[in-house]
């Protein structure tokens, strides 16, 4: 395969709809995304197509920033997050242009709006008109 080719691919990127990148992301990296940003879509197929063509870390660099990251608290945070947040914490997303804040009350409940909701997808589906992984949509759990 020619840079060519790579070009090429990444050109066709930029004329792909949110339906088409979709395929493309489960194509590459092997599973659904429910991602609906298309510039992040976009580059991170991009990454993916020259990662496959001109391979990824080797494994002495991957085992070298293991190292780095192990003695780096700020680099491990995911080890110290709770499952669940905690009670008080504010979550905030900004959704086409407007800031939405929600607020995590006991027993799983939250706050938007003045109102109560048993889940944040719930939250997440008031807001965008469509249905999301409200963990995803205010970034408590990773696409």
């Amino acid at each position: 395969m020619s840079d060519n080719v790579i070009i090429r691919q990444l050109a066709q990127l930029q004329s792909m709809g949110l339906f088409e990148l979709q395929n493309k992301f489960h194509e590459l990296y092997g599973f659904q995304t429910t991602q609906t940003n298309i510039r992040n879509l976009r580059a991170r197929l991009a990454y993916r197509i020259q990662e496959v063509y001109y391979g990824g870390l080797s494994d002495k660099s991957k085992e070298q920033l293991t190292r780095i990251a192990q003695n780096d608290p700020l680099a491990n945070l995911a080890k110290n997050v709770p499952k669940q947040p905690i009670k008080g914490t504010r979550l905030i997303r900004e959704w086409q242009g407007q800031r939405h804040e929600v607020i995590i009350h006991e027993n799983n409940r939250f706050e938007y709006e003045g109102r109560f909701f048993k889940s944040l997808s719930a939250i997440a589906r008031e807001i965008t008109g469509t249905q999301w992984n409200g963990k995803i949509f205010f970034g408590l759990k990773k696409g």
